[in-house]
């Protein structure tokens, strides 16, 4: 289903937010790290080949992306990488205490970025479930 264009509006608009974090004094990088990862859990292939295209576009090399689904166990990532892939799985799957590691987050990144970056993370996980739901396979 062509949603895009039987919604031009309503999903003009969540292309507009996202062009909008994109503008944002936040790290590309770190919006389009977290995208990825949102994209990985949500199992959205579209997104997963976007998405590392881009962040390889951005100069990130790609034995780095390759690791991103075993974050957990690699010390190939910075801590602001990391603390943003803890948060993309944690708004994205609401399983954990957000507390602590919002915590951490004010301890790496202004209140705006964190605003940004969790908008980045919501707005990814409801672009998945368009392009999953409604949008052709990939």
């Amino acid at each position: 289903m062509d949603y895009k264009s039987i919604a031009k509006q309503t999903v003009g608009h969540l292309y507009k937010a996202h062009s909008s974090i994109r503008n944002s004094e936040i790290d590309n990088q770190l919006i389009a790290l977290a995208e990825l990862r949102i994209s990985q859990l949500n199992g959205c292939a579209y997104c997963c080949s976007f998405h590392s295209a881009e962040l390889r576009e951005m100069g990130i090399e790609q034995s780095l992306i390759d690791k991103i689904p075993g974050y957990k166990h690699s010390i190939s990532f910075n801590d602001k990488q990391l603390l943003v892939l803890r948060w993309a799985d944690a708004v994205t799957g609401l399983t954990e205490d957000i507390d602590p590691l919002l915590r951490e987050l004010k301890s790496k990144f202004s209140e705006k970025e964190i605003v940004e970056l969790t908008s980045s993370i919501s707005l990814m996980n409801a672009l998945n479930r368009l392009r999953i739901s409604l949008g052709e396979k990939f």
